[in-house]
């Protein structure tokens, strides 16, 4: 499966920030053994490229992605950690078509019409629709369905677990991000229990919503 099919079984993408390397590979094993095999990893840290590094090479297994990427320079960290999908919180040509160029799976962030058509012409099919809450949410997504009925989206932003669901009943939907089940507080403090917790909470409301093929 590419990137796309695998985040849509999974349903949910946990959003992360990264406070130290050690953390990396212990946070994955947490959330694979919930059932959520995938990992955002912000670069909004120092260490975001080196432990992006780290889950590619010590755990294969789990789906891993760079996000709030900002410039073209940190596109290329991210590529160099072996990134298998890239996440960026608003929409630029130049890291999209650098992204492209590198073939490596974009989903650049949008929050308009203007945007999404911006994302058609430039031949992507998923978009990150982002702060999905406070742009308009469900219902912002189900208008978007009407000019736009073959772009997908990945809601980010504001999505807690009682929020889920709706999102993910949603036709053009493909996964959502979240970051209320991998709080950075609980990192910092190596609390990857209450991660647990709550990531086998969203990998079950995804299979609840999607069916058991979801994990």
């Amino acid at each position: 499966m590419n990137a796309v099919e695998r985040l849509r079984t999974i349903g949910v993408v946990p959003v992360v920030e990264i406070p130290d390397v050690s953390v990396a590979v212990p946070l994955a094993d947490a959330l694979l053994e919930a059932g959520v095999g995938c990992l955002e990893v912000t670069f909004r840290t120092p260490v975001a490229a080196e432990a992006l590094a780290a889950v590619r090479r010590d755990r294969p297994e789990i789906l891993v992605g760079a996000g709030t990427v900002l410039t073209n320079e940190q596109l290329r960290a991210a590529v160099d950690a072996g990134t298998q999908f890239i996440m960026t919180p608003g929409f630029s040509r130049s890291i999209v078509e650098s992204a492209l160029r590198a073939g490596v799976t974009i989903f650049p962030g949008v929050a308009t019409a203007s945007e999404v058509q911006a994302g058609l012409e430039a031949g992507l099919a998923v978009l990150k629709l982002y702060p999905a809450e406070l742009i308009g949410g469900v219902v912002y997504l189900k208008a978007l369905g009407a000019p736009f009925p073959e772009m997908e989206f990945i809601p980010s932003g504001g999505i807690d677990a009682g929020r889920l669901a709706p999102y993910l009943e949603q036709r053009n939907v493909v996964a959502c991000g979240g970051s209320w089940f991998v709080k950075k507080e609980w990192l910092a403090n190596g609390d990857l229990t209450s991660v647990g917790r709550l990531a086998r909470e969203a990998a079950a409301v995804v299979r609840q919503v999607r069916g058991s093929a979801a994990a």
